[in-house]
Parts: structure tokens; C-alpha cells; sequence
């Protein structure tokens, strides 16, 4: 139980739980050679003190410094051990971490990412890593072993005197129940802090995406004004925030070292009274000189772990958030799509109720309606990019809750009006359609999507690299390499966003061509802005405020003189606008 309490703590994979004891235990090691050390000097002192007092021989030299050379050996081999335990095995940890939540993010809905933005979720992989990388490789192997080899001498030292081992330690609980007091006011100062960072992150990141618009509308100066007071509060929400801890952390070293002066004064009084002699106060003295080592820097790491901690629960809450899970296999009967009063809901806002509706295989089935009809939520819904929260929907008779998202995928294929590219080649680009896809496949895909008249053009054909989001093609051949992709892929489904909505006449006319190609003999879903372009769907489904207003074939839609029918009139009227 404590150590699933310590891993989720401190976002430890089970591996990074074992280092971590692995750690500790060579830290106490460590700590106790290196007192050993002290425990040399103290036997060659009281060795001169009998000398100095008694008048006998000199010690032995040889046997001092066999025992130093012992010390010395002792001590290389267990701090290479201590280096290796905290800091070799830390960064198989941090690679295993970033491995692992991208892993998690992969399998999250959609929805969650709707929550959290990208700069958010950037800061949690690389920056919120970052910092339990070091609190991993120079905080809890040190803490904890600090821990349990202080334990070890307190013993040891209320074993040779109770009086003065307690002036010499009394300073450490004090010290840390100052700090630990204190957890709350620094982890409220670590959150503010953390706040302010992502409000940075997001304004730049924002000034960036939109640096056209912002230059358009000449708001550089504006904008950046903004952007200064966001960094200005960072700056000054950080300051606060380390000058609280800093003041605890010396605070509690400037009590922690005050064992060393009531040592000298509870000794001094025993020796005066003839109860201890001198050497016992020079062991207890060079016990203090290493006894607080190990805590002047543990009062800093527990600190950090305490302002650590808002980034240990950043990552836990991805670790947390439940996947979407299924069967490993998806054997289908047919591929019709059938939402069964389907109802699903954003954060307690239900915006789908009671759905029905049937894509059959082979047909063209168009969603139409209103702007937030819930068009764009049943095409996600049909490929379970999104769960639906009542009701099921079923693809050849298989419930597709009950797939695993990455299985059922393999039989869909979608092209949507905003489309997503690589800053790669326009082969590698295409060939994401089908892992492995050879270039003669690539190729004809492309060729099939009409890429091959504009590819033919680029500097280096088909490895010709397109820029970030395909930024050095235009919107129709980006919708292409699209395209190509679907057809690359030729799933049995087929989810489709209005391709040609922002296209000019001559690239709508070559886009249409190519997924005419794309659609024949599929399962189609469109969602259609534009109702001209559905009236050779087979079925039209008519949204509105989330409910199917209406469905059926576009003439019968036309003759009932509803929703559909006043939809395509008022698209008629806008058609015919001139300016005046």
C-alpha cells in the first residue's frame, strides 16, 4: 500500500520505485563510510590523547594507514555505486516516463484533448518531466537514505550518551516539522507559479499561430503589451514563490545548526561536572561536522519535492484519465452504421438526444443542418473518437464501444476540410494512409487523387519536403495529399467533411473527381454545409439542436417541405446576392 501511495506520489513507473530504493539504500551506505571516516580520526585523536596524557608510545602509523586507504576505497566504490543507483538509472526512468504518457495520450478519447490545450499538455511531457527528473535523481534517494542513516547514528550516539546525542539532534525534527508546516503555503506558491508559466506559454504559442492576423489587423503593439504583463507576473509570481521557500529552508538550518552550540554547552557543563570526558565531546563534535550534512542539503531537496508536487499531480492526472479500450478484433457483418438513440454530452451539456439513424454500406449518407447541429459530433461519434454517453451505435451488428479504437479504425478512412500534414516529403505524407505502403502504391493513390499534375511541379517531385502543415502547397493540393491518403488506405468506411467547401472551381472540380474514386462501393457519411453538393446522396439525415429533424431520400425531403427544403432555399437566395 506505502509504496503505491509513493509511486503515484511522486509519478514513479514500478521500475522507478525499485531505483529509487536502490538509491536510497546505497546513500545510507554512503553516509555511514563516511562516518566511518570520522570514526578513523576519532581513534587516531584518542591515540595522541594518550600519548599526550600517559606518556606511552607512539601509535602505529602502519595501521592508520591501512585503515585510511580501507576509507578511501570504501568510500570510491560506494559513492560510484550512489552515482549509478540516483543518476544512471534516472534517465531510463525520464525516457520510460515520456514513453509512457505519450503512450496514455495516444489511447485518451478525443474529448479529453478538448480540455486540456497544447501548450498545457507540452509543459506536462517536456517541462513537468524535466522537474521530477531532478527531484528523481537528486532528491528522493538522498532524502530517503539521509533518512534512515541519521536514524542509524541517532542510535548509535543516544547509545553512548542519551544527554548529548539529544543536543545534538534535537535541531532536526524541528527543523523539518518547520518545513513540513510550511507544505501548503509551497505548494500554493508552486501552483501559482505553474499558472503563470502555462499563461506565458500560451500567449506566445498563441502570437505565433496568429502572427498573420495579428500583423493584419495591426495589433503587434497590443499583443505584445499583453504578452509582457503575462511574463511580468511569471516573473513576479516566481520571486514570491522562491522567497517564501527560502526563507523556511534557511530558517530551518539556522535551527538545525543550533545542535552544534547546545552541544558545546549540555558537553562543556558534563565535562565541568566530571561525568564525560573530552573525548567523548570530540566524538559527538565530529559527528555533528557529517551528521548534518546529508540535512543541509535534504532541507533544500524537500522543498523542491513539495513545489515538485504540482507537476507529479499534472502527470498523474493523464496517467488517471481512463482510456478508450475494446476488443482486439473487429469482424463486422456488412459495414452499415447504426446509431441507436445515441445521446452524448460535453462536460454535462448534452448536446446529441435520442439519434437514430442508419448509414447503410454502399450508399451516401449526407448529416445536414444548422451551424452546432451536432453534425461534426455523430461523424466522430461513428468512428469512436468520442464515446457516446447514452444510447450505442453499431457497425455491421458490433457494438463499436466494445472495440478498441485503434482496431476499429483500420476500416475507416476520413477526409476533412481542415486538413492535417507533416513537415515531411509528399510521399511520406501520403503513405500515412497504409503503414509500409510501397512508392508504386503511393504513387498510384496519388495519381488517383489528381496529386500527380501538381507534384510534378515541386523542385523534387514526391520527396519534395511541404513545410510545416504543408505550407508550401496551396489549399486544393492539400486536400489532395488528403484524399490520396483515404484512397491509399481504401477502408470500407468513409468519413467526409465537406472537402470542397473553401476550394476554387477549378480545384473543387479536380477534388470531386478524386473522391468520386475514393467513395465508390463504401459506407459514406458526409457532413454537408453545402446542400447543393448532397443532392445526389442517397439519404439525407436533417440535425437539428442536436435530434434528427428529419430523413430520408433528397426528392422526398424536397416534396414534405421541411427543414431540409427551407435550408436549401435560403442556400438559393444567398447564391443569388449581388453587390449593389
Amino acid at each position: 500500500m506505502f509504496s503505491r501511495k509513493f509511486q503515484r506520489k511522486y509519478a514513479l513507473t514500478d521500475q522507478g520505485v525499485k531505483n529509487t530504493k536502490k538509491g536510497a539504500f546505497w546513500t545510507v551506505i554512503v553516509n555511514l563510510v563516511v562516518m566511518g571516516g570520522m570514526g578513523i580520526l576519532y581513534l587516531l585523536m584518542a591515540e595522541f590523547m594518550d600519548v599526550l596524557t600517559d606518556g606511552g608510545p607512539l601509535p602505529g602509523i602502519a595501521l592508520f594507514l591501512g585503515l585510511v586507504v580501507l576509507f578511501v576505497i570504501l568510500s570510491l566504490i560506494t559513492h560510484v555505486q550512489q552515482y549509478q543507483a540516483t543518476y544512471g538509472l534516472v534517465y531510463n526512468e525520464v525516457r520510460a516516463t515520456r514513453l509512457g504518457l505519450a503512450e496514455r495520450l495516444r489511447k485518451l478519447p478525443l474529448g479529453y484533448f478538448g480540455k486540456r490545450d497544447l501548450a498545457d499538455l507540452t509543459e506536462t511531457i517536456m517541462g513537468d518531466v524535466n522537474r521530477m527528473e531532478h527531484v528523481w535523481s537528486h532528491v528522493l534517494g538522498y532524502l530517503y537514505g539521509a533518512y534512515i542513516s541519521t536514524a542509524i547514528i541517532a542510535v548509535c550516539l543516544l547509545v553512548y550518551d542519551w544527554r548529548l546525542a539529544i543536543a545534538c539532534l534535537w535541531g532536526v525534527p524541528v527543523a523539518f516539522a518547520l518545513l513540513f508546516g510550511s507544505r501548503r503555503l509551497t505548494s500554493r506558491a508552486a501552483e501559482r507559479t505553474k499558472k503563470a508559466a502555462l499563461r506565458v506559454s500560451d500567449g506566445i504559442q498563441e502570437a505565433l499561430e496568429n502572427v498573420r492576423e495579428i500583423r493584419a489587423t495591426n495589433q503587434e503593439e497590443r499583443y505584445l503589451e499583453g504578452l509582457n504583463r503575462k511574463i511580468d507576473e511569471h516573473e513576479r509570481v516566481t520571486i514570491r514563490g522562491e522567497l517564501g521557500t527560502g526563507v523556511f529552508v534557511n530558517g530551518a538550518s539556522v535551527i538545525m545548526r543550533m545542535g552544534v552550540a547546545t552541544t558545546i554547552l549540555v558537553g562543556a557543563n558534563l565535562i565541568l561536572a566530571g561525568r564525560i570526558d573530552f573525548m567523548l565531546l570530540f566524538l559527538f563534535l565530529l559527528v555533528i561536522t557529517r551528521v548534518y550534512a546529508p540535512f543541509d542539503q535534504s532541507l533544500a531537496l524537500i522543498a523542491e519535492m513539495f513545489v515538485s508536487q504540482v507537476s507529479a499531480d499534472r502527470m498523474m492526472e493523464i496517467y488517471e484519465t481512463p482510456i478508450a479500450e475494446g476488443a482486439e478484433t473487429f469482424a463486422p457483418q456488412g459495414h452499415d452504421i447504426v446509431f441507436d438513440h445515441v445521446g452524448f454530452a460535453y462536460d454535462e451539456k448534452e448536446v446529441l438526444h435520442d439519434v437514430s439513424f442508419t448509414a447503410k454500406e454502399g450508399e451516401v449518407t449526407a448529416l445536414v443542418g444548422p451551424s452546432g447541429s451536432g453534425k461534426s459530433t455523430c461523424a466522430r461519434l461513428a468512428a469512436r473518437l468520442w464515446d457516446a454517453t447514452k444510447g450505442a451505435i453499431r457497425v455491421g451488428g458490433v457494438d463499436i464501444a466494445s472495440v478498441d479504437p485503434e482496431v476499429l479504425l483500420r476500416d475507416y478512412s476520413m477526409v476533412f476540410q481542415d486538413v492535417v500534414l507533416f513537415d515531411d516529403t509528399v510521399m511520406e505524407n501520403i503513405r500515412l494512409g497504409k503503414h509500409g505502403a510501397t512508392d508504386d502504391e503511393v504513387r498510384a493513390a496519388a495519381k488517383a487523387a489528381n496529386c500527380d499534375e501538381f507534384v510534378q511541379r515541386l523542385p523534387q517531385g514526391y520527396d519534395t519536403p511541404i513545410g510545416e502543415n504543408g505550407a508550401k502547397l496551396s489549399g486544393g493540393e492539400r486536400q489532395r495529399i488528403s484524399i490520396a491518403r483515404a484512397l491509399l488506405k481504401n477502408a470500407p468506411i468513409v468519413l467526409l467533411d465537406e472537402a470542397t467547401a473553401s476550394l476554387d472551381v477549378e480545384n473543387e472540380t479536380r477534388v470531386q473527381q478524386a473522391l468520386s474514386r475514393l467513395l465508390a462501393g463504401k459506407t459514406v457519411l458526409v457532413i454537408a454545409h453545402r446542400m447543393r453538393t448532397v443532392q445526389a446522396a442517397d439519404k439525407i439525415v436533417v440535425l437539428a439542436d442536436g435530434r434528427v429533424a428529419e430523413q430520408g431520400a433528397p426528392a422526398a425531403l424536397m416534396a414534405r417541405g421541411g427543414l431540409f427544403r427551407h435550408m436549401v432555399e435560403l442556400q438559393q437566395q444567398s447564391a443569388d446576392w449581388r453587390l449593389g
